[in-house]
């Protein structure tokens, strides 16, 4: 008979199969009247990996933890903390929306 795997247990398993630092991945699991939200916190080197390019593994991570979650009725969100110290760039509000680029194109 299979083991019930939970969704806890589900993210533990796909983002440590991913990492090079398995055993600094922690996942936290709190439910509130929204649901199920688990916050991820791994290695900072391993963000990349988690992220993917364009963002695509961490979709593809929460839509599989969506899927667990109706499996055992209960909306799942995925939260990935941003390590101490990062460097990423703040985005701009109405950067790269429709009205921006036609303001940059004006000569």
């Amino acid at each position: 008979m299979a083991e019930k795997f939970g969704d806890q247990d589900f993210l533990e398993f796909v983002v440590k199969s991913l990492v090079d630092n398995p055993s600094d991945v922690k996942v936290g699991r709190t439910v509130d009247e929204m649901g199920v939200l688990l916050n991820l916190k791994l290695n900072p080197t391993d963000m990349g990996k988690i992220i993917g390019r364009n963002g695509n593994t961490a979709k593809a991570i929460r839509t599989l933890l969506r899927v667990v979650g109706m499996k055992n009725h209960a909306r799942v969100n995925l939260k990935i903390e941003e390590p101490e110290g990062s460097t990423r760039p703040q985005r701009t509000p109405g950067a790269g929306s429709m009205d921006q680029v036609m303001e940059d194109l004006k000569l």
